[in-house]
């Protein structure tokens, strides 16, 4: 079976109908319910004679808890720094001492710590006082946590404390595009490096990051380029960089660039530090050897997506196809399995209604690859002759994959 995650922000009540959901399913003999039982629950346990507090134990240490009971506090302890509830929490800490020196959602492996890196990732200031007053020792990682959500004044009040940037204080905040956390570490001194002392690391980290944040990307290269890094004169870095004027500069110059397709190495440079190795360039549909526009979708920039279309850009541009027969992938692929979609910036279909109401095909077929990063299943998965809904509904990891974008395609006519 499967371990479940614990969302950032756990809920008691819902978790209370999962275990009773367990329970049913267990007593009705449903396969994957009592294997999850035989899997989690530490004792050797008749299922027929399981109990509500059995469906209980099981869950939490599907999540990785110990206990229902630790479940239980991580969910109150949690929910009590969401509302900004000081009194909550010091009664919890008050009562569960141990608390203040564990994951605040229970759990081994979290980034967002215990309840004082906690309270920082929500700049929630008075708890943050709180618990240090009463003996948090997390100090650091609630200041590096502050930098990487754009707390500032959060983390003033850490810096004020104590808490000082690290070595590879900058690599949080690039990783996150949080343009405010880079400027306010750079204020205090931070060295632009990562943990190897790699200079440019943080700026490659920038380009290949999982998250999407169009304005904090280009914010957070221009205060690099301020910085005396210097940054490539190309198409593809104007559009990391959000620079308009650079594109047109470009286009003055080239007239064909719109129809230009790019490698790799053009979008993703390595004289920053970025990687050969394509799929460490967290994206959803392939990028390389794209066009501009294709990469404005999986960048989420729909305003220069616009601006491009206006000017003569293709919306059924081809990528590259390599000598295995792989590319040739139009930019309405890359709505349907997006890095945009899987990380919330973009959960609606907008950016592929731009594409079909300017003319794209929504049913051109092409053979793609693709291999995912940091995730369960890292094999390279390949798709033979699909259109974007058969690429939708054959890829090997559902979070990608943007079901109203699914069903718009549908709708104008799109098919398998």
């Amino acid at each position: 079976m499967a371990e479940r995650h614990l969302p950032v922000r756990p809920d008691l009540e819902q978790l209370r109908h999962q275990a009773k959901d367990l329970l049913r399913a267990v007593r009705r003999a449903d396969p994957s319910a009592l294997a999850e039982l035989v899997e989690h629950h530490p004792g050797a346990l008749d299922p027929v004679l399981a109990k509500l507090a059995d469906a209980q134990l099981a869950l939490a240490r599907s999540y990785g808890l110990a206990s229902w009971t630790r479940l239980a506090l991580a969910c109150r302890m949690t929910d009590a720094i969401w509302r900004d509830d000081a009194e909550a929490v010091r009664e919890l800490v008050r009562r569960h001492p141990r608390l203040l020196h564990e994951s605040a959602r229970g759990v081994k492996r979290c980034n967002w710590g215990p309840p004082l890196s906690y309270a920082a990732n929500l700049g929630r200031q008075c708890i943050v006082a709180l618990l240090r007053g009463l003996g948090a020792a997390d100090l650091q990682s609630a200041f590096a946590r502050a930098c990487l959500q754009g707390r500032i004044d959060t983390a003033r009040q850490l810096y004020a404390l104590g808490a000082r940037p690290a070595t590879d204080a900058l690599m949080g905040p690039a990783e996150t595009l949080s343009a405010a956390g880079l400027a306010l570490l750079l204020e205090l001194g931070a060295a632009i490096r990562d943990g190897d002392g790699n200079r440019l690391a943080p700026v490659a980290l920038v380009l290949e990051t999982y998250a999407r944040d169009p304005a904090g990307k280009h914010r957070c290269l221009e205060l690099f380029a301020g910085l005396g890094i210097e940054l490539p004169d190309t198409a593809p870095m104007a559009l990391h960089r959000g620079r308009i004027d650079r594109l047109e500069e470009h286009l003055r110059r080239d007239p064909g660039l719109l129809a230009r397709t790019f490698p790799h190495a053009e979008i993703y440079p390595p004289e920053l530090a970025c990687h050969a190795d394509e799929s460490l360039a967290l994206h959803g549909t392939p990028l390389a050897g794209t066009t501009l526009l294709h990469q404005c979708v999986d960048f989420d920039e729909l305003e220069f997506a616009r601006w491009l279309v206006q000017r003569g850009a293709d919306v059924n541009a081809r990528a590259a196809v390599d000598a295995e027969g792989f590319g040739g992938h139009t930019p309405l692929f890359g709505c349907v399995v997006s890095q945009p979609f899987r990380v919330g910036l973009r959960r609606d279909e907008s950016f592929a209604r731009f594409l079909l109401e300017h003319g794209a095909d929504p049913s051109p077929r092409a053979s793609l690859r693709k291999r995912l990063r940091f995730v369960a299943d890292e094999a390279l998965h390949e798709y033979r002759d699909v259109t974007p809904l058969t690429w939708g509904e054959r890829f090997h990891d559902r979070d990608w994959v943007s079901p109203p974008v699914m069903r718009l395609i549908a709708e104008r006519g799109g098919h398998a």
